[in-house]
């Protein structure tokens, strides 16, 4: 008789005793690809004990979020639409006049398009942190610094 293969699921006092608070340094990264590696540690998908239906990730911190860069000609073609609640209140921002207004908004939009949608990701996104220069309020939790893989572009 064979044996049953077993798979390992996290419970939800075992996710939460395993978080970390990490930092990344956004200068010089491209939106995109900084916005999937932190989707994947939001989530917790680089632990071993990742579980799909439970928040399993870490806190993450990026700094610097104005000196993000994006590739080819998306700093004139991206738009931002958001609704104001008025009649015709649509609102459409480049992507050159949203760095300028609120660089860390770009990156918490670009990781919550990454993330999964419904409860989970609302809860999910409520562990970034951005900022646009090198200072956080987050010195009590001792963050770790993460390099993330530089890419080419």
């Amino acid at each position: 008789m064979k044996k049953a293969m077993k798979s390992y699921m996290a419970k939800q006092d075992e996710a939460q005793a395993g978080r970390e608070w990490v930092v990344v340094d956004a200068t010089d990264q491209v939106l995109g690809r900084l916005a999937a590696q932190v989707a994947r540690m939001i989530q917790g998908k680089h632990k071993p004990g990742y579980t799909p239906h439970l928040d399993t990730g870490d806190f993450v911190i990026i700094l610097n979020a104005d000196k993000i860069r994006v590739t080819g000609r998306k700093a004139e073609q991206k738009d931002y639409q958001y609704y104001t609640g008025y009649r015709s209140g649509l609102k459409t921002l480049t992507f050159r006049e949203l760095v300028q207004r609120d660089p860390a908004r770009i990156v918490k939009l670009a990781v919550q398009r990454m993330l999964p949608k419904g409860i989970l990701g609302k809860q999910l996104i409520g562990k970034l942190k951005a900022y646009k220069g090198t200072e956080h309020p987050h010195q009590a939790q001792q963050p770790k610094t993460v390099e993330l893989a530089k890419s080419r572009g």
